[in-house]
């Protein structure tokens, strides 16, 4: 009788290749560090190396999956492979998702899209730690009152919930690999932990983490860390486990940032592993969206923080820059920015998101913002 364990074995004997040049300001070189000195072209396939270095995704520039998982709003069928088709159009190849978003429903979709391409063209990271089960009763819709999911949420951060977590995912995406798995949500800011995020680490340590590094052993996926929206669990994993990358998401920022750069970032240089930045516009804050981040309480917009966007756009606007460009850019800046993965609502946001990391930003516009103390003094730049 085959087990989850045979199953999962059996998915991964090599995968993912770059197949296209990676999105980066102009400027800014097209090669991908490998971390042992040697730059390797984004059409290398760093994926199968076994040099033993920290496996980094080869795309610096991803579609994010919270939109598609009608996170903010109903977003259609149709438009959510419109925006997908505008994506891959655009040559845009890192795609990042979770059974978080929309419980089910952005696995359902990205995988509807990607399983009938080339699986050595493109990279996809998911999550594990929430187990997802179809219920008659669900009550998914008080979490996720946009998507029509009848999935029910279970929190699982064990070994076992870990392989159980990537064969569901592979099933509701319709493919047989993942590239980069994710532990995701265990953070102070998540208030549906059955119990405090250090007791749910403790789980992972011993569980999930482990487990992780194994199904990497095996093949059956190419690097792991952790998803989170604060520094702790980060700090944490890289002095009491070995992830490759982890996903920042609401923590780089033009709005905030300074404790990412100075206390997050030097660790994550000390283990030579890097980071996958998110929500770089802080849920579309930094755009002109009422909301601040996510949750319930998203549109309690601290009063410091919307002056300090009104600061920015003044800025901009002397400049003769995109605030949205700016800020994508600001936070793909950093050497320890692997890559920088944005959600979409629609195939005109994503094709502008993809432009705004080719344009070229005056030199003038980042030293004003120095000048004004509305970015740190050391923050890294576009060239």
């Amino acid at each position: 009788m085959s087990t989850r364990r045979d199953f999962l074995n059996l998915t991964v004997k090599g995968s993912a290749t770059a197949a296209a040049a990676a999105l980066l300001p102009r400027g800014v070189s097209a090669q991908v560090n490998t971390g042992n000195g040697r730059k390797m072209n984004s059409t290398e396939n760093i994926a199968d190396s076994n040099s033993g270095i920290p496996y980094k995704p080869p795309f610096r520039f991803g579609l994010g999956g919270v939109p598609l998982g009608n996170e903010f709003a109903v977003v259609t069928d149709k438009d959510a492979y419109a925006i997908l088709e505008a994506a891959w159009s655009a040559g845009i190849r890192y795609y990042d998702v979770s059974p978080w978003y929309g419980l089910g429903l952005a696995e359902r979709r990205y995988g509807s899209f990607l399983h009938n391409k080339n699986r050595n063209e493109y990279v996809i990271s998911s999550k594990v730690g929430k187990l997802l089960k179809a219920s008659k009763t669900s009550t998914g819709r008080e979490l996720f009152p946009f998507s029509p999911s009848p999935n029910d949420v279970t929190f699982d951060y064990t070994a076992s919930g870990v392989r159980r977590s990537i064969e569901d995912s592979l099933q509701r995406l319709g493919l047989d690999s993942l590239d980069i798995v994710f532990v995701h949500d265990i953070s102070s800011d998540n208030k549906l932990l059955p119990t405090s995020w250090q007791e749910q680490f403790e789980i992972a340590l011993k569980g999930a983490f482990p487990e992780l590094t194994r199904l990497r052993e095996e093949g059956v996926i190419k690097g792991w860390g952790m998803g989170v929206n604060t520094p702790e669990p980060i700090l944490r994993v890289f002095s009491e486990a070995d992830p490759d990358v982890c996903l920042m998401a609401s923590q780089y920022s033009l709005i905030d940032h300074k404790n990412a750069l100075n206390q997050l970032f030097p660790a994550v240089r000390k283990k030579n592993a890097s980071l996958v930045v998110g929500s770089s516009l802080n849920a579309g804050f930094i755009s002109g969206s009422p909301r601040y981040n996510y949750g319930k309480e998203s549109y309690r917009i601290p009063v410091e923080f919307l002056e300090k966007r009104k600061n920015l756009r003044e800025v901009a606007a002397n400049h003769g820059v995109d605030l949205r460009t700016a800020a994508l850019q600001f936070s793909a800046a950093p050497d320890v920015a692997a890559a920088l993965v944005v959600g979409a609502s629609s195939e005109q946001q994503i094709l502008a998101d993809y432009t705004s990391m080719q344009t070229r930003i005056p030199a003038e516009f980042w030293a004003e913002l120095k000048a004004e103390k509305l970015i740190e003094q050391n923050a890294p730049t576009p060239d």
